[in-house]
């Protein structure tokens, strides 16, 4: 059985609209839908372990449809989001329930089974919740 926990890199802007409540959907071109929580790494220059974040659910759909789902709180433009997808046929937005900021940010080096962040994500299977604490 698959793990429900991810590993997502995220850039730090995007991080930060997370954590001021204007972001509440992640954008995947590619992502499981079964996912029911999500580690933030946040990229260069934080390279840091930043967030863990449980999933309400998982929106798949064609671009426009998920567009007109998630607009208000997507914390993109629509000409960043469309770019993204140029092409696509299938997008996936993954819907936030609650997000938990770290107080430490982590290394990324807390998971044994990680050796690099993940260029889209990875599964976790070792125990996280020590993460939120």
């Amino acid at each position: 059985m698959k793990s429900k926990t991810i590993l997502l890199s995220i850039h730090p802007c995007f991080v930060e609209k997370i954590f001021s409540g204007e972001k509440k959907f992640e954008f995947r071109k590619r992502i499981p839908t079964d996912i029911q929580t999500v580690i933030v790494y946040a990229t260069a220059p934080i390279k840091q372990i930043v967030a863990v974040i449980e999933v309400e659910k998982v929106l798949q759909g064609t671009p426009m449809n998920i567009w007109k789902q998630t607009k208000e709180w997507s914390g993109l433009t629509y000409k960043f989001y469309k770019s993204y997808y140029n092409g696509k046929s299938v997008a996936y937005a993954i819907k936030f329930k609650n997000v938990y900021r770290l107080e430490r940010p982590q290394s990324i080096s807390i998971f044994k089974e990680v050796k690099s962040a993940p260029q889209s994500y990875m599964y976790i299977l070792e125990s996280w919740n020590d993460l939120i604490i």
